[in-house]
C-alpha cells in the first residue's frame, strides 16, 4: 500500500490529465527530446512495453487509451471495470487489469492486489513507470478496436458515393472563382453564410496520417468556391503541397473546439509531426484571435436541408407539352429543394417534369381557375393513399400589383425571354391580361392561331422588358420570324403593326446587390432539359440579368436567367444534395452528339430558334428528347382547344389596338416617352455591367 501511495504522489498531475482544451492528447508534449528519453534498465527489469508502431490497431474505453502489439493475441476482461480487450495490452503478467488505475482501485477496495504483489516481491511501482514511458504513441493511439470495428461495419453496410467531377481541380486549373453561397438565397445556407470566409479555421479529418482510425487536425480556409473550400493544415504555413478541397457542409467539418467537446483526437499531420516540439503552444499562439465556424453550423446545415414539400403532394404545374396551360402533378421526389413532378394522368410515372419548389412554374391547386389561366382537367379517378393538396403557403409569393390604373393591355409590345429558347430575347406581345398581375405573352412571328404556344409571366417578372431594352444594353434582339426589314427598329415596327409599346414604368426595375461577377463558376439547370444540372459560368451581367454559359458547349446553348433564379446553385450543391452533376462536355462528346440525324436542324427556321441541348452518348442519365417550339419536352401532340375568348374572374376590357391609325399610334408612343423617358435601375454596387445611360426611351426620329 505504501508503494502504491508513493506512485500516486510521484505521478505528476499533468501526466494524469488526458486532454487539453483543444482536444489534443497531452502526450504531444512528448515530441520534445526531454519527454522521449529512453527507459532506465531499472525501470524495465520486470515487464517492458515494446516500442509501439503507429500502424497498429487501437483500443479505447471509458477515456482510457491502450494499444496492443498485434492482432493475434487473445482477449481478456478487466476484473475491475469489465472492459474487454487484447490480453497483451493488459497490465501485469497476470493480465487481470486493463490499466494502472483499475489495479489501484481494485487494490484500495480489496487489498488483494497489494498482498499478492508483496508475496511475489514485485510491487507495481516500476511497471507503472514503464507503462507511462511511451506517452506520445500510447495517447496518439486514441480510438480503439471498438471504433475500428464500427468503421468496418459501416463500410460493409453502405458505400459513400464519390463525386465524379473534381470541382477543385477544375477551378485551380482554370484559375477561376466560384460564386459565393450568399448569392443563392434559395440554396441551403444561402441566408446564413456570412460567417464563412477565407482565413477561418475548422477541424477536419487528418488524411496525412498512418493511424488506422479517424483523427482530426485544424485547417485554414485558403480559398472559397461555393460550398467548396481549399484547405491547408495548420503548421504547413506557405507550403501548399498538402492543400485539399472539401465541401464545408459535409458532416466531417467542424468548428474549432469540437474535438475537445466530443472526445475526438487532434493529431498533427505526419509530414510535419516533428516540426514543433510543443504543438499545444503552437496552436494556442496560432488560434488566438482567429475565427472559426459558428458552434451551431452543422445544425444549421441540417435544418437548411429540410424541405416542406413531401411526396404525393398535388400541385398545378405548367404543361411541358403546351406552355399555355397547366396540369395537376404529384410530387414524386424532392432533392435539395428540386421537385420531380409526375403528371397525374401518367400511368407508369414516366411523364414527369423537374423544377425547383420556388419556381414560378408551379402553383397551388386552384390557382389557374382563380386567375383565368387555361387548365387541363385530370381524368384520373383512382385514389392514391396519402395524396393531398400542397398548402398554398409553400409556394413562392409574387408582388401585389394594382391593375385598376395604368397596367398592361392586350396587344402591347415588349421584349421577353423566349422560354423555349432561353438564349434569345424576342419581340413579344401581351396576348391576354389575367388576374393578380399575370399576363399571357406570345412571341411575334411564331405564334399558333389558337394561342397554344402562349406562356404566362407575371407583370413583375424579370424576364420581360420594355421595348428598347436590348438596344440600349447591347443585346441582340431576335426579330419576329419572317420580318424582313432588318436591322430591326422598334419605331418602324410599331408604326407598321399599329401597336403601342408597354409603358416603361410598368416593368420591374429593382436590381439587388446579388454579388455575381463575370467569370464566376456555378451549377445551373439546363432549362431546356430541366432534369440536368450542369457546370456553368456567368459570362455577362446586365443589371439583374445573367448570361449563363454551359462549360464545354457552344455559345448558342447559353441561357438568360435572373440573378435570383432558383435554377442556379453554388459550386458543390450537387455533392451536398446527392444530385447528379453534368460535367463540361469534351470535344469528342460534342462531336459525337452532333452525329444525331441532321434533319432535326431544319426546324431551325429563324435566328435564335435552336433545338434543345444534345446530350452526349454516355452522359444522358435522364434521356434525350427532340425539339419543337410548342413544348419543353418536344412531344408532338394535337393542339389544345383555342384559348378562351372570355377573360378571367376579374377581366380587363380588351383593347383593339390593331385597328389604330398609324399617326395615332405614333402620337401615343411619343406621349409615353414624354411621361417616362428613363428606365432607372436602383443598382447595387460593383456587380452590374456598365450600360450607358440606362435609358429605355426609343430615341429615333419618325
Amino acid at each position: 500500500m505504501e508503494d502504491t501511495r508513493d506512485l500516486a504522489e510521484r505521478t505528476p498531475r499533468s501526466e494524469r490529465k488526458r486532454r487539453d482544451s483543444f482536444g489534443m492528447f497531452d502526450g504531444y508534449d512528448s515530441c520534445s527530446d526531454e519527454s522521449t528519453s529512453s527507459s532506465s534498465s531499472e525501470d524495465s527489469e520486470d515487464e517492458v512495453v515494446p516500442s509501439i508502431p503507429v500502424s497498429l490497431p487501437i483500443i479505447k474505453n471509458n477515456g482510457q487509451v491502450y494499444t496492443y502489439p498485434d492482432g493475434k493475441a487473445g482477449m481478456a476482461t478487466c476484473e475491475m471495470c469489465g472492459m474487454v480487450g487484447v490480453r497483451d495490452a493488459f497490465y501485469s503478467k497476470t493480465k487481470r487489469f486493463c490499466s494502472v488505475s483499475c489495479s489501484r482501485s481494485y487494490s484500495s477496495n480489496s487489498k488483494k492486489a497489494s498482498i499478492l504483489a508483496r508475496l511475489q516481491g514485485k510491487p507495481p511501482t516500476k511497471k507503472a513507470k514503464v507503462l507511462q514511458k511511451q506517452p506520445l504513441m500510447a495517447k496518439l493511439a486514441a480510438y480503439a478496436q471498438y471504433q475500428a470495428s464500427q468503421q468496418n461495419q459501416a463500410k460493409s453496410k453502405a458505400v459513400v458515393p464519390t463525386e465524379s467531377f473534381d470541382w477543385g481541380q477544375y477551378i485551380c486549373s482554370n484559375n477561376t472563382a466560384g460564386a459565393p453561397v450568399s448569392c443563392f438565397k434559395h440554396a441551403p445556407m444561402g441566408t446564413c453564410w456570412g460567417d464563412v470566409a477565407e482565413g477561418v479555421r475548422i477541424e477536419v479529418i487528418n488524411s496525412d496520417t498512418s493511424l488506422p482510425t479517424k483523427v482530426y487536425w485544424i485547417a485554414e480556409i485558403i480559398k472559397l468556391a461555393g460550398f467548396k473550400a481549399l484547405l491547408r493544415y495548420e503548421g504547413f504555413d506557405s507550403d501548399s503541397s498538402k492543400d485539399f478541397w472539401r465541401n464545408l457542409c459535409v458532416p466531417e467539418v467542424h468548428p474549432v473546439g469540437w474535438c475537445a467537446s466530443s472526445g475526438k483526437p487532434l493529431v498533427p499531420p505526419k509530414s510535419i509531426q516533428h516540426k514543433y516540439s510543443n504543438w499545444k503552444v503552437f496552436l494556442v499562439k496560432r488560434l488566438t484571435g482567429a475565427k472559426t465556424l459558428p458552434p451551431d453550423f452543422n445544425a444549421k446545415v441540417h435544418e437548411n436541408m429540410q424541405f416542406p414539400f413531401k411526396k404525393l403532394m398535388r400541385v398545378e404545374v405548367v404543361d411541358k407539352n403546351y406552355l399555355c396551360r397547366t396540369r395537376v402533378a404529384l410530387v414524386e421526389q424532392v432533392i435539395g429543394g428540386r421537385l420531380r413532378l409526375v403528371y397525374e394522368e401518367s400511368q407508369d410515372g414516366s411523364d414527369d417534369f423537374w423544377c425547383h419548389m420556388y419556381s414560378p412554374l408551379i402553383h397551388s391547386i386552384g390557382w389557374s381557375r382563380s386567375i383565368g389561366h387555361r387548365f387541363k382537367r385530370s381524368d384520373i379517378t383512382r385514389k392514391i393513399e396519402g395524396k393531398m393538396d400542397a398548402p398554398a403557403p409553400l409556394f413562392q409569393k409574387v408582388k401585389d400589383v394594382d391593375q385598376s390604373g395604368d397596367w398592361f393591355r392586350d396587344g402591347m409590345k415588349l421584349e421577353a425571354i423566349d422560354p423555349l429558347n432561353l438564349s434569345a430575347i424576342c419581340v413579344a406581345t401581351v396576348r391576354k391580361v389575367l388576374a393578380d398581375g399575370y399576363l399571357m405573352i406570345g412571341i411575334d412571328g411564331s405564334e399558333a392561331v389558337d394561342g397554344s404556344d402562349w406562356f404566362c409571366y407575371h407583370g413583375t417578372s424579370p424576364s420581360i422588358f420594355p421595348a428598347g431594352f436590348c438596344e440600349i444594353n447591347d443585346i441582340e434582339l431576335t426579330p419576329p420570324r419572317g420580318y424582313t426589314k432588318l436591322p430591326f427598329k422598334w419605331f418602324d415596327y410599331l408604326r407598321e403593326t399599329g401597336s403601342i409599346a408597354a409603358p416603361v414604368k410598368l416593368f420591374n426595375k429593382d436590381v439587388p446587390n446579388h454579388g455575381f461577377r463575370q467569370g464566376m463558376k456555378l451549377e445551373a439547370v439546363d432549362l431546356m432539359e430541366p432534369r440536368l444540372v450542369c457546370v456553368a459560368t456567368v459570362t455577362r451581367i446586365v443589371h439583374r440579368l445573367l448570361r449563363i454559359h454551359f462549360d464545354g458547349w457552344e455559345d448558342e446553348y447559353d441561357q438568360w436567367v435572373d440573378c435570383e433564379s432558383p435554377d442556379l446553385y453554388p459550386v458543390g450543391w450537387c455533392q451536398l444534395t446527392g444530385y447528379q452533376l453534368q460535367p463540361p462536355a469534351s470535344q469528342s462528346n460534342r462531336d459525337m452528339s452532333q452525329s444525331v440525324p441532321k434533319q432535326k436542324k431544319k426546324a431551325q427556321q429563324y435566328k435564335g430558334q435552336k433545338k434543345k441541348r444534345k446530350i452526349p452518348v454516355g452522359r444522358r442519365p435522364f434521356g434525350q428528347t427532340g425539339a419543337r417550339r410548342s413544348s419543353f419536352s418536344g412531344d408532338e401532340e394535337q393542339s389544345p382547344p383555342p384559348y378562351p375568348i372570355q377573360g378571367p374572374a376579374r377581366p380587363r376590357p380588351r383593347t383593339h389596338l390593331h385597328q389604330t391609325h398609324k399617326s395615332e399610334s405614333l402620337l401615343r408612343m411619343k406621349e409615353e416617352a414624354a411621361e417616362v423617358d428613363e428606365f432607372t435601375f436602383s443598382q447595387g454596387t460593383s456587380d452590374q455591367e456598365s450600360n450607358g445611360s440606362g435609358s429605355y426611351y426609343i430615341k429615333q426620329e419618325p
